[in-house]
Parts: C-alpha cells; sequence; structure tokens
C-alpha cells in the first residue's frame, strides 16, 4: 500500500556496534566519504519507517549524506536487479520487500546472505523479535531481516448499510457472493497482501488437505476460488482499488487485514463506519516486511547498511511502525508499545483501531506463510486457473 499520511518525528536511538575481525566488536567503521544510499521500497513500508531512516542520516552523517527513495511494484524489482547484476552495475542498495518480492528474489539468488555471513553486525535477533516475527525471519534463509511484522488476515471488510448479517463462514460467503454477483472483490495475490492473505488462508478455513502445499494438497481451496470467482467482476492488481471501490460503493465486500482495516479509513478512503469479520476456521496467516541487501553491492556499503539495519531494529525506531495502523501492530521488536510511537499514531489507532483486535490476536493461532518456492507456485496457479478468467 503506498499511503500517503506523513509521520511526526520521534527521538532517534543510537546506532549499534558493528562487530569485525575474529569477533571483536568495535565502532563501525565510517566510509571513505559519506554515501548517497538508494533505498527501493517495494512493500509500501516506507510509510512505516521513512522518518527512521532519517534519523539514521541526521545520527551518522560521516556515514550517509543523503538518502533517495524510490517505490516499486513487487513484481517488477526482481527483474531490474538482476539486469543490473548482469550489466556488472548494482546502483540499489536496499530494497524493503514483503514475502513476494523476498521469494522470488531468493528464487533468484539476488540477495545478499546477511544472518549468518554477518551476524556479528547484527543484534541477536531471536533475543529482540517477537515470536511471530522470529518465525518470519525464518522465511528469509538467512538473504534478509525482518523490519516489521503484523499478524494480517485474511480478515472480511464490509459495509453494514449493504451487508446487514456478514457471512460466518466459507460456505456463506460463496452463497452471499453469488447472490449479490460483482459485490464482492479481492485482488490478485502476486502484488496484494491481503489478497495473498487470503489465497494463503483459505487452506485452514476450508480444512484443505495441507495448507503447505498448493499444489498437491489445495484441491478443496482451487474449487472454492474458481466457484467464487463466476461472481468476482475483476481481481484489482494492488489493494488499494479495493478500498476505494469498497469506498465508493462499487463493492459491499472485499478480503482486507488488520492494516488495510485501519489505515484507509483513517486517510479517508473507506468510510469509518466499515465493519470486519473472520470466517469460521479463520487463522491468522503473519506477514512481515524485510531488509535486503542486492548482490553485487561493495564491501564499504554493505558496513553502513547494515549498521543502518541495526539501527531500524532499535525500541526508538520500531516505535514508528504503528503509523496510522497501516500495518497493525507494526514492530516487529519485542517491548515496543502504543505510547512510544509519534502522538498522530497514538490519536489514530485510538480512534479507527478495533477493541475486537487485542483479543483476536491473542486468541487465534498464527500460521507462516509459504515458504519461498512454495509461494511463487501457488501466485503462479492463481494467476493461470483464477486471474487469467478475469482482471484488469
Amino acid at each position: 500500500m503506498q499511503n500517503a499520511s506523513r509521520r511526526g518525528v520521534l527521538g532517534g536511538g543510537a546506532g549499534l556496534l558493528l562487530a569485525a575481525g575474529m569477533g571483536t566488536a568495535r565502532a563501525q567503521e565510517a566510509p571513505r566519504s559519506p554515501l548517497v544510499l538508494n533505498i527501493v521500497d517495494a512493500a509500501g513500508n516506507l510509510a512505516l519507517t521513512q522518518k527512521a531512516f532519517e534519523n539514521y542520516r541526521r545520527a551518522k552523517p560521516r556515514n550517509v549524506s543523503r538518502m533517495v527513495f524510490t517505490k516499486a511494484p513487487a513484481p517488477e524489482v526482481p527483474g531490474k536487479i538482476k539486469a543490473q547484476q548482469d550489466a556488472g552495475r548494482v546502483d540499489i542498495d536496499m530494497v524493503i520487500v514483503g514475502t513476494d518480492a523476498l521469494s522470488a528474489g531468493i528464487q533468484q539468488g539476488l540477495w545478499n546472505e546477511l544472518t549468518t555471513a554477518h551476524a556479528a553486525a547484527l543484534p541477536n535477533l531471536q533475543e529482540i523479535f517477537l515470536d511471530p516475527a522470529w518465525r518470519m525471519q525464518g522465511l528469509a534463509r538467512g538473504q534478509g531481516v525482518v523490519v516489521s511484522y503484523y499478524p494480517s488476515g485474511p480478515l472480511l471488510e464490509y459495509m453494514p448499510a449493504k451487508v446487514a448479517t456478514p457471512p460466518a463462514s466459507a460456505e456463506e460467503l460463496l452463497a452471499w457472493a453469488k447472490q449479490n454477483p460483482n459485490k464482492f472483490s479481492y485482488a490478485r495475490p502476486a502484488n496484494s497482501g491481503p489478497g495473498r492473505t487470503w489465497l494463503m488462508g483459505l487452506p485452514y478455513i476450508l480444512g484443505d488437505k495441507d495448507p503447505s502445499d498448493p499444489m498437491a494438497g489445495w484441491d478443496k481451496t482451487w474449487s472454492y476460488l474458481k466457484e467464487l470467482g463466476q461472481s468476482i467482476e475483476s481481481y484489482p492488481t494492488g489493494t488499494g482499488v479495493t478500498m476505494k471501490e469498497l469506498g465508493e460503493g462499487t463493492r459491499d465486500m472485499i478480503i482486507s487485514t488488520t492494516g488495510w482495516d485501519i489505515n484507509p479509513r483513517v486517510l479517508g478512503i473507506v468510510p469509518k463506519e466499515a465493519k470486519i469479520g473472520t470466517l469460521r476456521n479463520f487463522r491468522w496467516v503473519v506477514d512481515a516486511h524485510y531488509l535486503v541487501i542486492p548482490k553485487g553491492v561493495s564491501e564499504e556499503r554493505m558496513r553502513v547498511l547494515l549498521d543502518l539495519a541495526s539501527f531500524l531494529l532499535t525500541k526508538e525506531s520500531q516505535a514508528y511502525t504503528y503509523d496510522e495502523g497501516y500495518f497493525y501492530p507494526g514492530p516487529a521488536v519485542k517491548g515496543v508499545t502504543l505510547d512510544m510511537a509519534p502522538k498522530e499514531s497514538q490519536d489514530a489507532i485510538r480512534e479507527y483501531g478495533r477493541p475486537e483486535y487485542e483479543k483476536l490476536i491473542a486468541d487465534v493461532p498464527t500460521e507462516l506463510p509459504l515458504d519461498a518456492d512454495k509461494m511463487v507456485q501457488a501466485f503462479r496457479r492463481w494467476d493461470e486457473e483464477i486471474g487469467a478468467r478475469r482482471g484488469r
């Protein structure tokens, strides 16, 4: 999600130490001259972290003179980086990715190994991370570092004036969609957090044979999605379109997540009175954003980038990830509470957050998303068997 809101300034924390040589820690060595860093956001994460990035530049002027931020659709990033690597001219220093671009990059061998090769340059991730964030860290296969986390979904989001009795089961949702053609939608999973959470959450909701195997274990899921698709007009290429359609009344119900529920209502894209619901057998399919560093980045830049990653994992930096609910809650690190966040984050979440989230997060089991290879398979199969029938 490309969040248009901007955040207030929170005091930056001190950067952590890097280790050098045979495990002996010393202050991170400054580059010969301050660097201009090129940061690409393929996850909409800068809405959560840009202030913390900028705090690093202010705290470490000998390391960084300027940061250039660009945003790119997740499906386009791996191809762009591979082209630069093939040409021997990598000018992207760090990419912020979701599990989609993370998986594609792992499959293509694009990312540097970080957590083993450079463990001494990073904090003890298992020690500082919330348990689900630590479990999400495993999906990176050592080639990325979690920077923000949320339980995600899948949730139903609907307008109560149009949906008096929301579906409570997958069967009820299918019946509602048939009775209300073109009034339900979700975005293409390959570049939508709610879309892929829906895709990966359905095997649990439907009681499929093996939720971890989209090719051999999702018979019920693929059959259900095909039948549901007969009542869906189109699959937008981004979640933002589904939110706009819900807000404008084109759709009455869409797939959502905690953050996509809260933040568009904060921004006025979706009316405040929109409601959320869950389906029987619902489980959270958790999500995270990662910092990755493309292969081809120089050693001098790598030192600074690792120091930057450590800075972004301080509690002071992590407090920014509450944002205005975009990735709710947001922090991946233990002990980061809402009262540590900027005032506008506190105000937005207190007004637009939902009391039921606390209980749902506490009571409902969490499941990891598919691993990299299986996720790519699931996206490809959805594109071929579901999305190819409709879309725009």
